[in-house]
Parts: structure tokens; sequence; C-alpha cells
């Protein structure tokens, strides 16, 4: 308790460091990473820190960094810079030793070796020049695919991966795949091939030749895709959206289900063309056309054959801020009334704009949001 006592005087000017630690038994404080380099993970909230110190303190390394990239499908992952005290360091070493104290989202999908990491002339690592990841096969040469089968699977890989060429000899986990570009996979291999693969078999059979060798003698399955329901007055809703439903009706004046957005727009802002890239968006979606209703003390759904979007357009006044102008944007939706969607656009100049939307969560998620915004 010694330690946990309180240093400072009142009304003195504090400084926050920044850094994560923890206190150890022995009264020593562990250092742990930074607060400020918190990434998103496939859903997961990480502190990139904690990784680098179990790469420490599991491998022999003499420094490390994980930095948060993007995959060709705007996916985010985890790349480590290290630099060794002596071996080699590969992707393979790692996920072995990490995965046997971290979970599978917080093992980095890419290791990059270097002879010293870049520093800015403060002394700090200069992100901006660590280099890009590239795959390196490990200890095999690239064996091209000998077959049909093979040349499918590797555009496949290839596609959900984002990485090209892809040998027979190639591992799915150590070319960036986890698990759940291993459920994208399951899905592909279903569609193409007819097979219902488990998952604990993409884990099994990680090199393609592996996973062509199980397709050849797995059991065809027909894939049968999800009919079409019978256009109905009213539909059922999912349990979810009826919990949303409850808590909603309990605030009605609340915006907690809210998802928000706001994209500031450089250039000149074709408002027609805008409203009709929304409308096709409305119109190609039955999620943006429904609302919901109590009928005979149930719970129910209806979607819409028409539904009208039109862009909120307000130029920004000198005395108002647009921070204001978001605030007032972010309102409670109805939801007896389609669409649970708005749209709008404040004009700062002629060239600056501020494209703003909001939608509700019972018909809308993160990832809905990532398809949205593409």
């Amino acid at each position: 308790e010694k330690f946990i006592e309180n240093p400072f005087k009142p009304g003195e000017r504090l400084y926050k460091t920044g850094d994560l630690a923890r206190w150890l038994p022995d009264g020593n404080v562990e250092f742990l990473g930074r607060l400020d380099h918190q990434v998103k993970v496939r859903g997961f909230r990480i502190e990139v820190g904690e990784v680098e110190s179990y790469i420490r303190k599991h491998l022999d390394v003499k420094e490390c960094i994980v930095v948060p990239k993007q995959d060709t499908q705007d996916q985010t992952y985890l790349c480590a810079y290290i630099v060794a005290n002596e071996k080699e360091v590969t992707l393979k070493d790692l996920r072995s030793s990490l995965g046997q104290s971290l979970p599978e989202y917080m093992i980095p999908s890419a290791v990059v070796q270097l002879d010293v990491l870049p520093l800015t002339p403060n002394g700090k690592i200069d992100r901006k020049a660590l280099p890009e990841p590239s795959y390196e096969r490990e200890g095999s040469t690239y064996v091209a695919p000998r077959n049909d089968l093979e040349k499918k699977m590797v555009d496949i890989w290839e596609d959900i991966l984002g990485v090209t060429p892809v040998g027979v000899h190639d591992s799915f986990f150590e070319l960036g795949g986890h698990s759940l570009k291993a459920t994208v996979l399951i899905g592909r291999l279903n569609k193409e091939f007819d097979i219902e693969v488990p998952l604990r078999e993409i884990f099994r059979q990680q090199t393609l030749e592996e996973m062509a060798l199980y397709i050849t003698h797995a059991d065809k399955q027909d894939s049968v895709s999800i009919p079409l329901t019978e256009k109905q007055a009213y539909y059922p809703v999912t349990s979810a959206q009826k919990r949303i439903y409850v808590v909603q009706q309990l605030d009605k004046g609340g915006i907690s289900y809210n998802i928000p957005h706001i994209l500031q727009l450089q250039g000149k802002v074709d408002l027609t063309k805008l409203e009709a890239a929304f409308q096709e968006i409305v119109k190609r979606h039955e999620a943006f056309r429904t609302s919901f209703h109590t009928v005979q003390d149930e719970l129910v759904q209806s979607i819409h054959e028409d539904v009208a979007l039109s862009i909120e357009y307000s130029k920004k006044a000198p005395e108002v801020s647009i921070d204001t102008m978001i605030k007032n944007f972010i309102r409670p939706f109805h939801l007896s009334e389609a669409p649970l969607l708005r749209v709008g656009v404040v004009t700062v100049s002629e060239d600056v704009h501020f494209l703003m939307w909001d939608m509700h969560h019972i018909i809308s998620d993160g990832i809905s949001v990532g398809l949205f915004m593409k």
C-alpha cells in the first residue's frame, strides 16, 4: 500500500505519461506498453503493448513492436517487428510460442525481422519508417498447383488471404489466416465443392496440399441456398431485435442504440448523385425499409416496398460549431417509422463538407456499417 500513496499536491499540474503498467506483488512496476496504442481486431479491443510484453517474455528477442495493419479486405491484423538476439524468429515460432498464453486473435498474423528498429530524432520508434510485411516461404520453395482442384483452391486462398502466389505447400495460417477467415473459407469450399468442412479440419489440414487431399475424400453434400420467404404483411423478429426494442421503449428519447458516422469530404459534392446513391442502398436492402410494430401483443417487423430518403442539407453558420450541428443531427428514431436511417450534409465552404449518417442498431451492426461505408 505504501506504493499507492498519492505523491501529488492538490492544485498542481499533473502529467500523464500514457504508459500502461501494473503493480507486481514484490512492489515493482511491470511496463506493458502504451495506452494510446489500443486497437480493435475482429471485434476485440487489444492493447498491443501486452502482446509485445509476451513476445519479449516468450521469445529470444532484444526489441519488438506490434503494429496494426489493414489487409486487402480492410480487416485489421497485427504485425510484429522484431530485433532478435541471435536466431531468426519466424511466424511459425511466434504462433507456436504465443499460442500457449494468448488467444488466437491477439497473435500477430505477420512478422518482420529487422537489424534495428528505426528511430525518430528524439529517440522514439519511427512507425512510419517500418517496412510493409511481405510473405516469404520458410524452409520451402514455391510449388505451383498440379491439378484443377489445387488450382481452384489457390484461387480461393488468394482471394481470402490477399496473398499471391499461393503454393501447395503453404500453410493457411502462416499466410495470415485466422479463425474468422477460416469460417469464410468453409463457406467457399461448401459452395465450390459441395462438401461440409468442420472448422477443426481447417486447423488440422493447414497446407493447401493437405486440404485438397481432404476434399478429394470428403463426402459430397448438395449446398442449400437460403430460400426467399413468401411476402407477408409482418415477419417475426430475432431475439436480439426484441431485446433492443424493449430497452428502446423504456427510453424512447434515448440515442444509446444509434450508430452514427461522420465523414469529412474534400472538394465539390453533387447532392443529387449522393442522394441517389443512398436511395439505391435503401432500395436494395430490406433492413432500411423495415419498421417495427406490436401486433396482438407480439413484436413484428414490416418491410415496405418503397421508402423515401432525403438528405438533410444545411450550411454551417459562423456562430454555430460543427460539433453542435453533429450533436443536433444525432437524435432518437421512432421504430415504427421507416427508414431507420437518416443522412445529412453540412457545407462548411465550397470544398469542405461533412457527410453524416445515423442508423438504429435494431437494423444494423458493426459488420453491416463496414459494408455500408464501402
